[in-house]
């Protein structure tokens, strides 16, 4: 990736972007959640630290880091506290590591604690007493903002307060809803008054609008009977948690892994219908364990991968007060659609599955890349760009050597002999790393001419490993979404090693529609693919179609109605087509070789990822009504203007 940084002068905070060949789009956040199962004195004892919680989420969240560059946050909830005595609390951080900063804070309350009374460090009652993060209950959240300012005020777990415990809640996410609007609406009717218009807030505060209800629920049974003191236990008691959420995401529409912390002790993780939003879970009799991503979860506790579980779509984990736990459903399942890009790109490649997917899907392209060469892999070089593609890359060198080893078991079954068996023997793919990340420069220039010459150099190139004029540069990527960058710099970049051609392969396929379940992709111009099939109609003079296409969506977006228009603007043309178009647009004016783009088809995608076939910003497919809208939404934003809208 190519990084510089861009003042933001309205809030005087510095931002670091982020550009690769493939301009890598902001994503999905990531959760952790611990459970410690045990009175916190049993840590203690056997771990020799109250901490023992707090080393566990740090390492949960420092393995997730990739999931949210723009902040991070903690709560602990301590279980069984008397009144008068607190029993949440909460960091968030927006700085630039957030999650060191978070937990410097939260050792600093430890080590206070511990020179005030060291005597008293392992003695959980009086750390519970006098010490804060020292409860059995842990949420952490890292952010990455698809939308919304990035302050302080946005970074999850929020916290929704009541002065009962068993109202309490505190709820963090990753997650994107397509309804926000009807979401609002219905707080409204429900005589809320909702501070803000996003999804956060709406979804925290439908699921507390359900808790409070059920609270209500069990103090009328017991009104009369029983003290109200004797209430507030028995509410603790039997408040189940599968009521609240199937009262409260009924009307959810979007893509979701949400997990949510009630005062007193019981949470929840809860994953959308389709499956879009990965999470996994690991149990024993110490711990309850979730995560957004498998390999987290193994690095920090030490486990097999086997011993890790996936949260079943339109299910909750519900771990009780008393830790007991158990999957529960909690809304009408859908077609299972988990988000392929999560193996393609999103979640980290140490997770073996994923690790074997990426290699797939850089093997499946080998026989297009062939074909490109005209199998002259003499005159070949293969590179990548650093550091997601790697994976793709590996796994494209061993589709070619299958290939040099069938060529050579072919040639001996036919006989041949002498120099031409010889230079088979002989011949090996040329593999050089030309890109370099050299540096990670920061700048607070930020326009575009000045930002655009320091990106062409954040990347350095090895020099004299090509014959020029003569071999053809292969250079693999994980996805081409804008394609912006990969025309500014990344070609210039290559060319001026003088090769005769540059093919730049992605191992993900043509990213033709808009995302709206956690990935910061909601504008249609910002896709190449699109700005290739604008280029398609307008040079074959079918803009009818585009009035068309428009007048359709408008009609869906008031009607609500359940097809993706958008799907036809693409339909005149071949898939091949359109990678050739993408190849035009992307190749500088200035530039002395041909260049030429390979993608990754949908059927090799699901050959190499064959359990997630969450396709839509490929394929147009959406799991769910809300992405319908959006992407008709999304194309009257185009059509009428207004780019600089979101359609959800």
């Amino acid at each position: 990736m190519i990084i510089f940084a861009q003042r933001n002068h309205v809030r005087g905070k510095t931002h670091f972007l982020e550009f690769s060949m493939s301009e890598p789009i902001k994503h999905e956040c990531g959760i952790a959640m611990i459970r410690l199962r045990k009175p916190l004195q049993y840590y203690c004892d056997k771990y020799g630290t109250p901490a023992y919680g707090v080393g566990k989420l740090y390492l949960l969240m420092e393995k997730q880091h990739n999931r949210g560059q723009d902040g991070a946050g903690v709560a602990n909830i301590k279980i069984g506290m008397d009144p008068g005595s607190r029993y949440i609390s909460r960091y968030r951080s927006v700085d630039q590591q957030p999650i060191q900063s978070i937990f410097k804070n939260i050792s600093s309350k430890y080590n206070d604690a511990k020179s005030i009374a060291p005597d008293k460090y392992t003695d959980a009652q009086w750390m519970k007493d006098n010490c804060a993060f020292s409860g059995e209950l842990w949420l952490g959240h890292l952010r990455y903002g698809t939308h919304g300012r990035n302050s302080l005020e946005n970074c999850h777990p929020m916290l929704r307060q009541n002065n009962w415990r068993s109202r309490n809640l505190v709820v963090a996410g990753n997650f994107n809803m397509t309804n926000v609007e009807e979401l609002f609406n219905k707080l409204v009717e429900l005589g809320q008054h909702p501070k803000e218009k996003i999804d956060t807030v709406t979804v925290m505060e439908k699921i507390g609008h359900f808790l409070d209800d059920e609270n209500q629920r069990i103090f009328d049974k017991y009104r009369g009977e029983l003290t109200n003191q004797e209430i507030t236990q028995k509410i603790e008691d039997e408040l189940d948690m599968q009521t609240v959420l199937t009262r409260a995401c009924k009307d959810f529409d979007g893509g979701y892994t949400m997990a949510g912390m009630t005062g007193f002790g019981a949470s929840f993780v809860a994953r959308d219908p389709a499956g879009i939003r990965p999470a996994y879970y690991y149990a024993d009799d110490e711990v309850v364990v979730v995560a957004s991503e498998k390999p987290a979860i193994k690095t920090a506790f030490g486990i097999n991968y086997d011993e890790i579980q996936e949260i079943p779509p339109a299910n909750a984990l519900i771990i009780e007060k008393n830790g007991s736990y158990r999957l529960a459903p909690y809304i009408d399942e859908l077609p299972q659609k988990s988000c392929s890009f999560e193996r393609i790109y999103f979640s980290r490649g140490s997770d073996t599955d994923i690790y074997n997917e990426r290699k797939q899907l850089g093997k499946n392209l080998i026989p297009n890349i062939l074909d490109e060469v005209n199998h002259d892999l003499k005159n070949t070089v293969f590179s990548y760009i650093p550091n997601t593609a790697e994976n793709s890359f590996l796994g494209m060198l061993e589709g070619l050597n299958e290939y040099m080893a069938a060529k050579r078991l072919d040639a001996l079954d036919k006989g041949v002999n002498g120099s031409e068996l010889r230079g088979l023997l002989a011949l090996q793919p040329r593999v050089e790393k030309l890109v370099i990340k050299d540096a990670k420069l920061r700048t607070f220039i930020a326009d575009d001419e000045h930002r655009n010459e320091l990106v062409s150099h954040v990347y350095d190139t090895t020099y004299e490993v090509i014959n020029k004029d003569t071999d053809t540069v292969v250079v693999i990527d994980d996805s081409i979404v804008r394609g912006t960058t990969l025309e500014r710099s990344i070609l210039t970049m290559l060319d001026r090693l003088e090769p005769k051609k540059v093919i730049i392969v992605s191992s993900a396929p043509q990213i033709r529609f808009p995302d709206c379940y956690g990935i910061d992709m909601s504008k249609m111009r910002e896709f190449v693919a699109f700005r290739a099939a604008l280029a398609l109609i307008k040079e074959r003079g079918m803009d009818d179609l585009l009035k068309s296409v428009y007048e359709d969506c408008k009609r869906a977006v008031e009607c609500n109605e359940p097809i993706n228009h958008v799907k036809r603007i693409y339909e005149p043309f071949t898939y091949q087509e359109v990678s050739d178009k993408i190849a035009e647009i992307v190749t500088p004016e200035v530039i002395g070789a041909e260049v030429r783009v390979i993608y990754q088809t949908v059927e090799g995608l699901h050959e190499a990822c064959p359990d997630h076939t969450g396709d839509w910003y490929f394929t147009g497919d959406f799991p769910t009504p809300g992405g319908i809208q959006v992407v008709n939404k999304s194309f009257v934003n185009f059509y009428e203007g207004n780019d600089h809208l979101r359609a959800y």
